[in-house]
């Protein structure tokens, strides 16, 4: 069985999520093993072997986005597989959002009351550009009843960036100068502080997650700063439907 692990949130009941880890799948390396990412590499038939696996733990096959890092946000209920889309979401019982990741950041979305949820796939640039404040206007809830969790990402002792994405993110917020620390010629970014920033700023106060570093911790995650070649983890959530 495909090895996953439930975010630890205070979701409302009916709502449901995973997030992937790198082992229980049948690709080998520089993929190993349950690689879900079918433009890095590996071959075809593993990857539908792979998602498979995952199919059995869902109540449908996942909307799977062509992810570029930028900020549009699509309906999942809608749009077609290979959206081209960095998040969605859905009111839909069953219908699945999912992002895929290997060092970006993934933020699930939920109301309170159990009736949308979203999966946005936050890389530096879409984080910048307001992938996340996109996500919480479509989903049409007054931000204070949102609950976002923060999923396995780049940790802040191992993203190394430029002086232009400092700048950048400073440029936007002075706030965010507190998310640099000095690297030598260089900055050492925490993207999750980065996004508690930006959901505050929007209102949404209930963040959960935001603890795990893929490049350091190669046994579960795979991390593409750390390896080049490598695969990539889904992080998932939907509605069940009544019943269920």
């Amino acid at each position: 069985m495909a090895d996953c692990r439930e975010p630890d949130w205070p979701a409302p009941p009916g709502v449901r999520a995973l997030q992937t880890l790198r082992t229980g799948g049948c690709s080998p390396a520089p993929w190993a093993s349950f690689n879900l990412g079918d433009h890095v590499g590996d071959a075809p038939a593993r990857v539908t072997a792979n998602r498979a696996e995952l199919r059995r733990q869902l109540p449908s096959e996942p909307l799977w986005l062509s992810q570029v890092h930028g900020t549009t946000v699509v309906d999942a209920a809608l749009a077609p597989q290979g959206a081209s889309a960095d998040a969605s979401f859905s009111r839909l019982p069953g219908q699945v959002c999912a992002v895929m990741t290997a060092d970006c950041l993934p933020v699930l979305f939920c109301d309170r009351a159990g009736t949308v949820v979203a999966a946005a796939h936050a890389g530096w640039r879409g984080l910048l550009d307001g992938v996340l404040e996109n996500t919480i206007v479509a989903l049409q809830v007054a931000p204070g009843e949102l609950l976002a969790w923060l999923g396995p990402a780049i940790g802040p002792a191992c993203f190394e960036v430029g002086n232009e994405v400092r700048a950048a993110f400073v440029a936007r917020d002075a706030e965010a100068a507190g998310c640099f620390r000095p690297h030598g010629s260089k900055w050492l970014a925490d993207i999750y502080a980065l996004a508690r920033q930006r959901l505050q700023q929007a209102g949404v106060t209930a963040i959960s997650g935001g603890g795990a570093c893929t490049v350091s911790d190669a046994e579960r995650y795979f991390s593409y700063r750390r390896d080049g070649v490598t695969g990539r983890m889904a992080t998932l959530i939907w509605l069940e439907a009544p019943g269920n």
